[in-house]
């Protein structure tokens, strides 16, 4: 069949327009999905802000749902707070551990700030330490001495971006002693928020502030003369559970493991006189906050760890494993006493045996070494597993822990003297 020129033109233009519309419609179906992609993301974004908005309202009802310790409280987004205007810092601060934490993205923003709040005026940085502006625009601290410790933690409101940085405001801090804010009391936090890892549907209510007296010194160098803490003090309560707990911990380096500073929150009441957890009924408030189980909150106990011994209660040159550290690297021989909670022999043969605290917490070990095995008429490991025992030696530093090396039978007494 033959064409004329006019028509082999036309076919072609037939036959090439569908590849154009075909490749304008894949751009155009692809600029439309992502789009789409673009619209979905904006409505998660709006929906999320709601579900947080609507976690937050929750959390300001159930804090007071379960009774603050005063009715004179400045309720922020996630926290409710009393200000001791006298002593420049809260004195207490009232927040919740909820699961979000868990998954919770947000991180420290350390935007320290006034409490607008607070009506008299809230501390300030010039409380804590100055700051001069350097020629090359960094600038030049002058500390007091003591860290801006948070109340409430911020790590605890990871999950909100607006209660995270609202635990920046100066009426959430308190002068503490640096040791103190970075080692024990962050343990604490840190072991708080564990109890809900390992919770993951409860949630905890927290109370904490400062042991606050007239009697306290000041800070000489603040602005407004903050009063220094000599305590502080924390009470969590897990309301599913029907459980709670307190702690009192000195403003200073605590060696001592957490469960030294377990009471009840009854014992902090009495301390604070402060009325905690005041909306729950009252048999139910009085058999929460009389009782305590220190295992159900330190896991590292529930695994077979103890408190160590009573260090009053021994008898005269007996040392529990806390006191242990003091004579590490002394050459003095002492009696370290406390109970076997672990045992394990080394690759090359020698017996360890960790008292009080099972590794990796370990607070105090004893190693026999595999020469001086046979010098024992009992086989160690077995016989002084579990057992309250006394070591007779010197304390040396063995990585970080002190530890005591142990020779012979008679070093080792299975029997605690007290006075």
């Amino acid at each position: 069949m033959n064409f004329s020129p006019m028509k082999h033109l036309l076919i072609g233009l037939w036959l090439t327009v569908p590849a154009w519309l075909a490749a304008q419609n894949l751009d155009q179906n692809i600029l439309t999905i992502q789009a789409d992609i673009q619209q979905i993301e904006n409505q998660q974004k709006m929906l999320e802000s709601r579900l947080e908005n609507l976690k937050l309202q929750r959390v300001q009802r159930d804090l007071r749902d379960i009774g603050l310790p005063s009715q004179n409280y400045i309720l922020h987004t996630a926290m409710a707070l009393e200000y001791a205007e006298a002593h420049e810092q809260a004195k207490w601060v009232a927040h919740i551990i909820t699961p979000d934490v868990i998954d919770g993205k947000v991180f420290r923003s350390n935007d320290f700030r006034p409490d607008p709040k607070v009506t008299t005026g809230s501390a300030v940085e010039e409380d804590y330490f100055l700051k001069f502006l350097q020629a090359d625009s960094s600038y030049k601290y002058d500390g007091y001495g003591y860290d801006r410790g948070h109340l409430a933690p911020s790590a605890d409101f990871r999950w909100s971006q607006k209660a995270l940085s609202e635990s920046y405001f100066y009426s959430n801090m308190s002068p503490q002693r640096p040791k103190f804010n970075r080692e024990s009391w962050a343990d604490l936090e840190t072991s708080l928020r564990g109890y809900v890892f390992d919770h993951p549907k409860v949630q905890l209510y927290v109370v904490t502030g400062p042991i606050l007296s007239d009697q306290l010194p000041k800070v000489d160098r603040s602005l407004n003369k903050l009063s220094l803490p000599e305590k502080y003090f924390k009470v969590a309560l897990d309301l599913k559970n029907k459980r709670a707990i307190g702690f009192v911990m000195p403003n200073k380096a605590n060696p001592d493991p957490l469960s030294t500073f377990a009471v009840t929150v009854n014992e902090v009441e009495e301390l604070t006189g402060l009325d905690f957890f005041n909306a729950l009924p009252d048999d139910l408030e009085e058999g929460i906050e009389g009782g305590m189980d220190v295992k159900s909150w330190l896991p590292e106990m529930a695994k077979g760890d103890v408190d160590p011994i009573y260090a009053p209660s021994l008898a005269r040159d007996h040392f529990n494993t806390v006191q242990a550290k003091r004579y590490q690297g002394t050459g003095q021989e002492i009696n370290v006493c406390g109970t076997v909670v672990s045992t394990r022999y080394s690759r090359s043969g020698n017996l360890w045996l960790n008292v009080d605290k099972q590794f990796p917490n370990q607070i105090f070990s004893v190693f026999i070494r595999k020469k001086d095995l046979p010098n024992f008429s009992y086989k160690a490991d077995q016989v002084l597993a579990n057992t309250a025992a006394c070591f007779l030696g010197k304390v040396e530093d063995f990585n970080g822990t002190p530890t005591m090396n142990v020779g012979r039978e008679e070093s080792i007494k299975t029997e605690v003297p007290t006075k």
